[in-house]
């Protein structure tokens, strides 16, 4: 029996990147955590310790930060295109690059003063094979709550069941969407407008639907994207339900009508799940 190397990558994770973009009054910043994760012809380094075709991850650290001064940094989704085509261009053993980016969110106090903000992170995945490129965009960490309109029952009992059913609950949970692009080239020049809309329609979805379960608000959230922005393949969205408890006040004889609740971290329900056209182009090594 043989025993062979089979997938691998390695790369640098987590290069930190403050990108401050300036004038005379007005400064910008783009805050970012960068990832890169490299494949290719790698078999000599694990077998016999042949670090010939190695691209030192410390290169790759500092290629990020050379290109943000060479290129500049708008646009994640066009940082990290840069970056993953250099990658695989310049080295002959690398076949696949991966960039993954966060760009934490900071809002202006004046012209260079920043406050960090507590918004959502906005993300970005670049995979680039040397002929293709794939552009998932998205987001974690957008925390909603509905106060009515959602219902949870007739749900399937086993003898575990203690849960009840509802027909008026809060409904919370933290959004963590990621959605493919169709095409990197049609959405170039455009990927701000992308996400600001993508997210805007799931915050819609989320407050329009009467929901009867969180896996409906989260198919609606998904369609309501797809629907309104045709650049956009499909999406995969998770949704931990953050529950919140109605507290029993009948001890300290007082009646609690749907107004004093507590919220428990955990366990917690997670839905998950991807929406897609049927006729989206296939999603290759993008995810």
């Amino acid at each position: 029996m043989a025993i062979v190397l089979v997938a691998n990558q390695y790369g640098k994770a987590k290069v930190r990147l403050l990108h401050v973009s300036r004038d005379e009054t007005t400064h910008v910043i783009t805050d970012l955590s960068v990832s890169v994760a490299l494949s290719g012809e790698l078999t000599a380094t694990h077998l016999s310790g042949d670090n010939t075709a190695v691209l030192t991850t410390d290169a790759q650290k500092n290629a990020v930060f050379a290109f943000a001064k060479e290129h500049g940094v708008s646009e994640i989704e066009d940082f990290a295109l840069l970056l993953a085509r250099h990658f695989v261009a310049s080295q002959p053993s690398i076949s696949f690059a991966r960039v993954t980016m966060e760009q934490y969110p900071w809002e202006r106090l004046a012209g260079h003063s920043f406050a960090r903000s507590g918004r959502e992170v906005r993300t970005a995945t670049v995979s680039h094979d040397g002929q293709q490129s794939w552009v998932v965009s998205g987001l974690h960490g957008l925390t909603v709550l509905n106060t009515a309109g959602s219902e949870f029952w007739g749900f399937a009992k086993d003898r575990y069941t203690t849960l009840t059913e509802t027909t008026d609950r809060i409904l919370a949970t933290a959004v963590s969407a990621r959605w493919r692009h169709a095409s990197p080239a049609a959405s170039a020049n455009c990927w701000g407008d992308s996400y600001r809309a993508a997210r805007d329609l799931m915050l819609e979805a989320f407050a329009d639907t009467h929901s009867y379960s969180l896996q409906q608000t989260l198919f609606a959230m998904g369609k309501r994207v797809l629907d309104g922005r045709p650049e956009i393949a499909e999406i995969r969205l998770s949704l931990p339900n953050k529950h919140h408890f109605e507290v029993d006040m009948t001890p300290f004889g007082l009646e609690n009508d749907g107004e004093v609740f507590y919220a428990a971290d955990r366990p917690y329900g997670l839905i998950e799940g991807t929406v897609t056209r049927d006729d989206a182009p296939p999603s290759g090594r993008s995810w």
